[in-house]
């Protein structure tokens, strides 16, 4: 609220006048830095599917949430038509075979959630306010991974949902819903960290893009190759080592050791459970490494 007077200056030249618009202090709550977060947090989640953006930011996230669910509204049609007894795959599974959308939904949302942030300058502006990098970080990274974890975790429920209406055992198909969730909470976390790394070394949108996809398809071709040879040559021991050089063949290790998965290593090679665990601890400090790399990144960007 303001209010305004006027105050006349005699002696001057002319008629002149000193106008007091009452500008007042504000005197409301101050709502700090937890307030700060979660609005980052809710508008970085929100921009990930581009609500709150023109209608064209909003058509390629959600064109891809739709590919994402309709391989498993078609396979819960068939199990529900045919009775099947169980579903053609895993929940734990699913995401590998659906990496290529998980990757082209990455690759679009991860440089729009900090590249214009840095192309614009607008980083020290966040920092100006009650909010410190590593809250900065903490939102971004949070968002982004929420936002995997909801296009990952949509289709899981589809197959849920059909699994039930086919009268599959409930007790299976619950626990397969609970490993599901687990590995798509992985997956979604080193995702998110790689695709938030790769995207704030650079403020150019395009650039950032290529390079998300570059990094996440050209280590998973040449694990794919080199795995393919060890194979046609007989060393199968070396199929669970190679897959540690892709983040995807990371996560599929995993699930299949640990989640009741199946290997898409060539001819069904599984894992041990000692490679297993290696690739649990590697999947979580490559998590624990991008959120570092994070921190170091906009240590520099926030001056």
């Amino acid at each position: 609220m303001t209010s305004e007077s006027a105050t006349s200056v005699s002696g001057a030249p002319g008629s002149a006048y000193i106008h007091n618009i009452g500008y007042r202090h504000y005197d409301g709550p101050r709502l700090g830095r937890a307030y700060a977060r979660r609005s980052l947090f809710s508008q970085s989640l929100r921009g990930a599917y581009g609500l709150g953006r023109s209608a064209k930011s909003k058509v390629l996230p959600m064109l891809l949430f739709v590919v994402m669910c309709l391989p498993a509204v078609i396979m819960v049609a068939v199990a529900v038509f045919t009775k099947a007894a169980k579903l053609p795959v895993g929940y734990s599974g699913y995401a590998v075979y659906l990496q290529a959308v998980i990757g082209l939904y990455l690759a679009s949302q991860a440089p729009q959630s900090v590249s214009r942030d840095l192309r614009f300058r607008s980083i020290p502006l966040y920092f100006s306010r009650p909010i410190e990098r590593v809250d900065y970080v903490a939102s971004k990274f949070a968002a982004l991974s929420a936002a995997l974890f909801a296009l990952n975790t949509a289709p899981l429920l589809v197959l849920y949902i059909g699994a039930l209406l086919a009268k599959m055992d409930f007790v299976d198909q619950t626990k397969g819903l609970a490993q599901g969730l687990v590995s798509v909470v992985l997956l979604s976390l080193l995702f998110a960290g790689i695709g938030l790394v790769v995207s704030a070394a650079t403020p150019r949108r395009g650039f950032g893009v290529a390079a998300v996809i570059a990094v996440l398809t050209i280590p998973y071709g040449a694990v794919s190759a080199l795995q393919g040879i060890a194979y046609v040559q007989g060393n199968e021991s070396a199929i669970g080592w190679l897959g540690l050089f892709s983040p995807i063949t990371l996560i599929d290790g995993v699930q299949s050791v640990f989640l009741g998965g199946t290997s898409s290593f060539p001819d069904t090679v599984s894992p041990s459970t000692g490679i297993g665990l290696v690739y649990l601890l590697v999947t979580l400090s490559v998590i624990a490494g991008c959120y570092a790399l994070l921190l170091r990144r906009y240590r520099k960007a926030g001056l």
